[in-house]
């Protein structure tokens, strides 16, 4: 066989393999090299009272998940009633990161929609959100009461996501 003509094989092998290796993965679920490690160091005002400040230290001692949103985020739209149900159903710690969005347009947001969140930490810059890898909103990040990321959620969380792995990891249970 000619060398030359092994080549359109060989590269056709490969891309065959590649798609191969992406069959039945959530695209939702990307690795993040922060799962297993302390949370960012950040401070950062809060939302609704900018006079006061968060850092990593003031949230620790319960777990809790954190939810990056915005006004202009439309699937932000989809998630926010069932995280408002699991705060009010099952006592969900909620922090939120209101993210590369303006106080102004975030509070009249949380006006319309509701306010779930036990503290809201305002990043227009979107500092804190690089620090943490994000990418878009939503996202979500389970952290334990230690500060350590135990998960990260890309796109709207749903009840099944919500049951099959957040609650269980704020429990102290492996999913």
């Amino acid at each position: 066989m000619n060398p030359r003509a092994a080549i359109p094989l060989l590269v056709f092998a490969a891309i065959v393999l590649l798609l191969w290796s992406g069959i039945g993965k959530d695209p939702r679920v990307l690795p993040s090299v922060l799962i297993g490690r302390p949370a960012p160091q950040f401070s950062a005002p809060e939302l609704r009272d900018p006079g006061v400040q968060h850092d990593r230290a003031s949230l620790l001692g319960k777990p809790f998940l954190l939810n990056v949103f915005a006004s202009w985020c439309p699937t932000c739209r989809i998630e926010h009633p069932i995280l408002a149900r699991y705060v009010r159903e099952r006592g969900l710690r909620l922090v939120g990161l209101h993210w590369k969005d303006e106080s102004e347009d975030g509070l009249a947001w949380l006006q319309q929609y509701g306010d779930p969140y036990a503290q809201i930490l305002h990043d227009p810059s979107g500092r804190i959100g690089i620090d943490f890898g994000v990418t878009a909103a939503p996202e979500s990040f389970v952290i334990d009461a230690n500060g350590t990321i135990l998960y990260k959620h890309i796109g709207a969380l749903s009840v099944e996501d919500m049951e099959n792995t957040v609650m269980p990891l704020l429990q102290g249970r492996k999913r």
